[in-house]
């Protein structure tokens, strides 16, 4: 068998210049399936069936888009680069969408929400797909993408953190609210631009690549229903739903079930993506010790008992015992997306290998439509609210059977899903050893080629 290939080690400079555009991605990820759903349906006026369908049927129309777009993306080659110039063309969009949707006046209607939420995911997706592609394309060593998507997940639950100190912020200083929600908006407008520039001017992509061949709607199907792939994906998938679920019900859990403020919840949330900046070295130092797919799954394993615990054994109303069993709940938080795509990137090696074609792009943006339909699953939890007759009006008192139902959707569904998650990733087929023959054949096939 021939050697492998030098590893290619990015410097941590390069690495944090890259990790810059996480911020402002990261920061409107969280508002979006976190935030606006909640925002939409209590402060605007927006039905929670409506919300429900909107964020639903959005989501599952990026199962079409996302891997449209992928194609489109492996497909560009100019002169310079070819995922730059797709995270450039994206900014314009997003700012735009961005400030519709969180600068809305109360009383907008579902039609608002519906067509900035298209328009927001248009820009989201491409952009997205464009970095995560890029960081792919780093380096081709597996523990240095691990490495990679270390930076890359450090970096997004900072921009998470930043975005979540805004409404304590500005209600502290005795406004709405509301007003926080559209400063969140303003933060994100205006970091995109400065930490799109710090990625492009700072971090290396290869240029000049010719397009590589596709196969259209058949060659996608195809590579979907590669073992490796499905495994990945249904992990991810179960995944996305069980981190949506928490994230779209914490508000509504803590404040109606366990008896918090919002103020108090606010601060949880926070602790929640702390601990998860603080937990995330520790999941790419295991994934280096025992491979991606094995850590993966003692952290699913792991998110899925010390949620249960933090949710079911601390008592109501004790705000130091949640903001404890919150913190070692999110250790885990930052684990999935940091090791399903560095496991992506390496995936992506694979079907290089099968199919002489340089897929990344559309690889990546199956992953990216999988997690989006987890989290559209997870939207649809407010309609479930809704059909047991949950109130969801600030200060709304609701009866206990139908607290009882919120308490099954935020507890047992999610821990249901980690534990699946697991069970999945318990057989996978690209472990480390298998990456570095897979790394050592394209080394040579690429060197007599040349």
């Amino acid at each position: 068998m021939s050697a492998s290939p030098p590893v290619v080690r990015r410097s941590n400079w390069t690495l944090a210049a890259f990790a810059a555009s996480c911020l402002p991605y990261a920061a409107l990820g969280l508002p979006v399936y976190v935030t606006l759903p909640e925002f939409y349906a209590s402060h605007v006026g927006v039905s929670l069936a409506a919300v429900s369908l909107i964020f639903l049927v959005v989501r599952l129309a990026d199962i079409v888009v996302d891997p449209a777009l992928g194609l489109i993306i492996d497909r560009t080659s100019t002169r310079f680069g070819r995922y730059r110039v797709w995270m450039v063309a994206g900014a314009p969009i997003l700012m735009l969408s961005v400030g519709l949707l969180f600068l809305v006046q109360p009383g907008a209607g579902a039609g608002h929400l519906a067509l900035w939420l298209v328009v927001m995911y248009l820009g989201y997706s491409i952009s997205l797909l464009s970095q995560m592609s890029w960081a792919s394309v780093l380096s081709p060593d597996y523990d240095q993408r691990s490495r990679i998507y270390g930076w890359w997940q450090a970096a997004n639950i900072v921009g998470v953190l930043a975005v979540l100190l805004i409404p304590p912020i500005v209600q502290g200083l005795g406004h709405s609210y509301v007003d926080a929600v559209r400063a969140q908006g303003l933060f994100i407008i205006a970091l995109l631009p400065i930490a799109l520039f710090v990625t492009i001017r700072f971090t290396p992509e290869p240029k000049g690549v010719e397009a590589p061949p596709h196969g259209g709607l058949t060659a996608t199907l195809s590579l979907i229903a590669k073992p490796v792939l499905r495994r990945l994906l249904l992990s991810d998938l179960l995944l996305g739903a069980a981190r949506g679920l928490i994230g779209v019900l914490f508000f509504y859990f803590f404040e109606q079930a366990r008896g918090f403020e919002r103020d108090q919840t606010s601060l949880m949330l926070l602790v929640y993506f702390v601990a998860g900046l603080v937990g995330a070295p520790g999941w790419a130092w295991l994934a280096t010790r025992m491979g991606k797919h094995r850590a993966l799954a003692v952290a699913s394993v792991y998110f899925a008992g010390s949620f249960a615990a933090a949710t079911l054994l601390v008592p109501a109303g004790n705000f130091p015992a949640a903001l404890a069993a919150i913190f070692g709940t999110g250790l885990a938080f930052g684990a999935s997306d940091l090791l399903l795509r560095a496991m992506m990137a390496d995936a992506s090696d694979a079907i290089r290998l099968d199919t002489s074609a340089d897929r990344t792009g559309l690889l990546f943006s199956i992953l990216n439509a999988t997690s989006k339909l987890g989290y559209a699953v997870s939207v649809g939890a407010f309609a479930v609210l809704e059909w047991i007759g949950f109130d969801a009006e600030p200060g709304a008192v609701n009866e206990p059977g139908v607290i009882l139902g919120l308490q099954w959707l935020f507890i047992a569904a999610p821990v249901a899903l980690l534990l699946l998650s697991a069970v999945v990733l318990r057989i996978y087929p690209l472990t480390p050893e298998r990456h570095a023959e897979i790394r050592a054949r394209l080394a040579a096939r690429d060197g007599a080629s040349a």
